[in-house]
């Protein structure tokens, strides 16, 4: 049953793995990297700090860095090492050469787990039980999806991988949760999770416009998407 599903899981890697192109090379490339990601974070402590307060993004930045270090750890230093599965395109797998890689690109040894979506989703999980807001949930899912597929995309990593690493952060996220809600309940001024602010206005050129500190991080998170897209044409071309 085991090798059933190993092999299925491989068979789904190379399917999905085949359908590349130089424009997404560069696309996939560019969203796996951490960095790119900076404006987003900065909006999201300040939503935090906007929405609840000072003690509230305390607790919940806190709360982010301790539940990325949970499941990074859970995943890296404890799975990793016990179940050793091969990366897709490490060059000790014998799939390697069928397996499309990006400027050659292989990452460490081994993938099960996979620490980028244990540590997206560990984010996504401890933010989403926090604000209750469906658009930003909708949003920050995307957001970890699409930094999952860029590593299969990439050839590092098999889907099942990423599902064990989606379980795993999840995981670490709602008990990091639970920690976090307990300290706000009994620290005086921190707002309680679901706490809704009110619309802030803003006046562009006579005309107001209606938003709460939360849409800023999806704003910039879909014009971080945009100028991917846009570096990317520019340097396919």
């Amino acid at each position: 049953m085991t090798e059933y599903i190993l092999n299925l899981d491989t068979e789904i890697f190379l399917w999905l793995n085949s359908f590349h192109a130089l424009y997404w090379d560069v696309f996939m490339k560019m969203s796996t990297s951490k960095i790119i990601w900076v404006p987003m974070y900065v909006a999201l402590v300040i939503a935090l700090w906007r929405t609840g307060g000072w003690r509230t993004m305390v607790v919940m930045v806190v709360g982010a860095a301790l539940a990325v270090t949970l499941a990074d750890q859970v995943t890296a230093s404890l799975l990793r090492p016990m179940f050793e599965r091969l990366r897709p395109a490490n060059l000790d797998n014998p799939i390697s050469a069928m397996v499309h890689i990006v400027n050659d690109y292989r990452g460490g040894r081994y993938g099960f787990p996979s620490c980028h979506a244990a540590n997206t989703f560990a984010v996504v999980s401890l933010m989403s039980l926090f604000f209750y807001r469906w658009r930003f949930t909708l949003f920050i899912i995307m957001w970890a999806l699409l930094n999952c597929y860029s590593r299969l995309y990439l050839g590092v990593h098999y889907p099942g991988d990423l599902i064990a690493g989606i379980l795993v952060g999840s995981i670490c996220g709602g008990v990091v949760f639970l920690v976090a809600s307990a300290v706000m309940n009994y620290w005086k001024g921190c707002k309680k999770p679901g706490y809704i602010p009110p619309k802030r206005k803003l006046t562009i050129n006579g005309r107001i416009i209606y938003y709460r500190p939360l849409d800023w991080v999806l704003w910039i998170g879909f014009l971080t998407v945009f100028s991917i897209a846009l570096c990317s044409g520019a340097l396919f071309k």
